[in-house]
């Protein structure tokens, strides 16, 4: 059988005119035996008025809808929603369904302009006798009036003004059904309620219960599914499925009583209504989890949410956003990349575990475009069973690791060596020489030549640096060699020649900036990376050297469709950071990183550039790299407190570390996230730099100390990371290369051939208490 044809009006018709007088003869007969009907107002004048002086239809706010989030392939990875909701037109909902609302909630909806006479009286008569609301008359379209009451409440008193059970509500409820109905046919109108009705199991419309109780869009609802939904909506919380199995039969019930009436009202045969009713309920729920704790990618999510809520660029106003956000229906499409995602989680989960305390974050960026393509850590996204005191010692975290405190994250961590890039990055500016350098000593005191970008000296003539293995060892270092060894007391000299407040310009301009949103503390540990950083930051940051200087804004949005189908694109905010010829002549050396510093012996089997980073105690690690094709950033340091609780003689991912550095942890875990996520992209070099303006140089005594340590077995293997060096290197793997006293043993890490493990140049700063520098007093 097929839905009846609907009857359709035009403004003056005649039968709106039947249907008053004959609610108005009702009600005058109602009203001579009933007199609580006059105290509600109705008098013989006061009836004609109210149902001939229609107001306008009530206003229609767009109904609340689900937010969509789709991966950079169009694959939906979280939602936001405050109710459960899509809104589909009425051509995508199938006819079964049409006839099985109408049948059970509105049988004479096709032959009357908004009342149902009939059912109105008969429940008027019953309401007034036992003075308040005891049954229920309302036709399809007083039940949409109702709805959009309480959709378009703006508190809990509005809405339960428009629950209220008073004649009072239904008198203006049929007032507005009446005006809808000379504004819109009954296939609008159906439509429309079809959207709004709340049907149980936290959905909203008849496409969101579909889905939600059969896994089947509306169009697809076979009878016995549409006659259980259908059936739901007078009881939406006893029928509920998702409950227990007492309202999965009360469900059924239901359901049987709506096939019983499409039989009667000869929308089916009684042959197919039975044959439905012997159907099994058959629920299949669906899960529709909202927000970030259900999401396969929860970091992500909640950083695309937080992005949503603090961006102006959504919203004037954190309100706007809010409302926005609330009402929903928009669909995201996101920057993040499954396959760099899925990489970056292997290799975080390969080496660290759930249960440590001590916690892997990394963040993905592509240069060029600041896009966000993963973003992941090693503990789980949400909170901890157990008290509040142990919230931090469990498997899960609320913190949103690999990101700032603006969007969900803690304080981070210090970021050690990776800073070195920023004072590189000025002295080329400057015009500094690869071959460049100068004689280090010792030790050194940072007492005179630091200013701040106020014009404030921040000298710290307490606090005394020293190199690895705090041997006071100096010697002649270039701007290459105390790159790829990161010599602490080189880099502070550096800072001190080239300038504070240069340094820090750079930094700011590549993004630089406290994952706790304070000011950068500018002091002449600056380049030693006493600020504590997040993952995205600092990967955003090396990622516009490999993007030739461009530094893009970290951005995890590139699209947005409305709900209204118009679509805005979100282009990346970009700006020139530093020269392209200062990038190329950075990446020429943080490229040797890999091949002559402390990554000697990692590789992802591509041109690539990086910097290990450790810090002061081994509070925390990082290793930060990037190709022209994409860039990352991993941190590792402790949940609990980074200060109280140092990376020594700790057991992360069942394997013991006497210490952990850049390159011990942090850096196999870059390699093999990078490896995996560039697999299959098309290698691509960095430009050659201009040797003409930054080759040569020449730093005293530099050639006679590496003679020295060519003639020395062993000695000219070791940088100041605590990695070989390329010659040293290919010693090593010889009979004759002996172990140095940094540290002398062989460990395995997952994947990797046997390294040697020695502590990082830049983990060794010794100060005297208490100037510490990076003490948090003086943060």
């Amino acid at each position: 059988m097929t839905s009846r044809p609907e009857v359709r009006r035009g403004p003056g018709a005649c039968l709106l005119g039947l249907v008053v007088c004959g609610v108005f003869g009702g009600l005058l007969a109602a009203m001579a035996a009933l007199p609580l009907v006059g105290t509600a107002g109705l008098t013989a004048n006061g009836v004609a008025r109210t149902l001939t002086d229609l107001p306008p239809s009530p206003r229609e706010n767009p109904l609340s809808q689900r937010t969509v989030l789709l991966d950079k392939n169009g694959k939906r990875f979280a939602q936001f929603y405050t109710e459960n909701r899509t809104v589909v037109t009425l051509a995508q909902v199938a006819p079964v369904m049409r006839d099985a609302i109408v049948a059970i909630e509105d049988a004479r909806f096709y032959e009357h302009a908004g009342l149902d006479v009939k059912g109105t009286l008969r429940a008027l008569i019953t309401n007034t006798r036992a003075g308040g609301v005891r049954q229920g008359g309302s036709s399809l379209t007083q039940q949409l009036v109702k709805n959009i009451l309480v959709e378009n409440a703006e508190s809990d008193t509005e809405r339960a003004r428009a629950r209220a059970p008073s004649i009072q509500r239904k008198i203006t409820e049929l007032r507005y059904a009446l005006a809808m109905e000379k504004k819109y046919s009954k296939a609008e109108i159906l439509e429309r309620y079809l959207n709004i009705a709340y049907f149980g199991a936290g959905a909203f419309g008849v496409e969101a219960a579909a889905q939600r109780f059969f896994s089947v869009p509306a169009a697809r609802l076979t009878l016995p599914q549409a006659a259980a939904l259908a059936g739901a909506v007078r009881a939406p919380y006893t029928t509920d499925p998702s409950l227990d199995a007492g309202r999965r039969q009360r469900l059924r019930e239901r359901r049987d009583l709506v096939l019983d009436r499409m039989a009667q009202l000869s929308y089916v045969t009684p042959a197919r209504a039975e044959a439905a009713k012997r159907r099994p309920l058959a629920i299949r729920l669906k899960p529709e989890p909202g927000g970030c704790d259900g999401s396969a990618y929860p970091y992500f999510c909640l950083y695309v949410h937080r992005e949503l809520l603090t961006n102006p660029a959504f919203g004037h106003t954190r309100a706007e956003r809010e409302r926005r956000l609330a009402k929903g229906g928009l669909v995201l499409r996101t920057t993040l990349s499954p396959k760099a995602q899925r990489a970056a989680e292997r290799a975080i989960t390969a080496r660290v575990d759930r249960k440590d305390t001590e916690v892997a974050a990394e963040a993905m960026v592509q240069p060029g475009t600041g896009r966000i393509r993963a973003m992941a850590a090693s503990k789980r996204y949400g909170s901890n069973p157990g008290n509040a005191a142990n919230s931090k010692n469990g498997p899960n975290t609320t913190y949103n690791l690999p990101a700032d405190t603006a969007h969900g994250g803690g304080q981070g961590f210090q970021a050690g060596s990776t800073f070195k890039v920023f004072t590189l990055a000025t002295a080329l500016t400057q015009g500094w020489r690869f071959d460049q350098g100068f004689m280090t000593p010792g030790s050194f005191v940072p007492d005179s030549g630091f200013t701040d970008c106020r014009g404030r000296e921040v000298n710290d003539p307490g606090a005394e640096i020293f190199n690895a293995s705090g041997e006071g060892k100096g010697g002649p270092q270039s701007l290459s060699t105390g790159t790829w060894k990161s010599v602490n007391i080189f880099y502070m000299m550096l800072e001190q020649r080239v300038g504070l407040c240069p340094v820090v310009t750079t930094a700011k301009a590549l993004g630089i900036v406290r994952a706790d949103g304070a000011p950068l503390r500018e002091v002449p540990t600056f380049t030693l990376g006493v600020n504590e950083m997040d993952p995205v930051t600092v990967a955003a940051a090396f990622a516009a050297f490999g993007a030739r200087g461009r530094y893009c804004r970290p951005t995890a949005i590139v699209e947005i469709a409305e709900r209204d189908g118009r679509r805005f694109k979100i282009p990346p905010s970009c700006a020139r950071a530093i020269e392209p010829a200062v990038a190329d002549a950075v990446n020429h050396l943080l490229s040797g990183v890999f091949t002559k510093g402390t990554m000697t012996g990692q590789s992802i089997g591509r041109p690539a550039a990086g910097k290990t980073g450790t810090n002061n105690g081994y509070t925390s690690a990082w290793f930060a790299g990037y190709t022209p094709d994409l860039a990352a950033a991993v941190s590792v340091g402790d949940i609990r407190g980074s200060y109280r609780y140092p990376l020594t003689d700790v057991e992360i991912g069942g394997e013991y570390f006497g210490s952990v550095q850049g390159a011990s942890l942090p850096g196999p875990i870059w390699v093999s996230s990078m490896s995996a996520a560039l697999d299959g992209t098309r290698e691509t070099h960095f430009r050659r730099p201009d040797m003409s303006r930054f080759g040569g140089g020449f730093t005293p005594g530099l050639e006679e100390a590496m003679a020295r340590e060519r003639e020395e077995e062993g000695v000219d293997g070791t940088d100041g990371e605590g990695r070989r060096s390329a010659r040293g290197d290919r010693d090593a793997r010889g009979e004759g290369g002996r172990r140095f006293r940094e540290e002398g043993r062989y460990r395995r890490e997952r994947g990797y051939r046997q390294e040697r493990r020695y502590r990082e140049n830049d983990a060794h700063r010794r100060y005297r208490a208490p100037h510490r520098l990076d003490h948090p007093r003086h943060r």
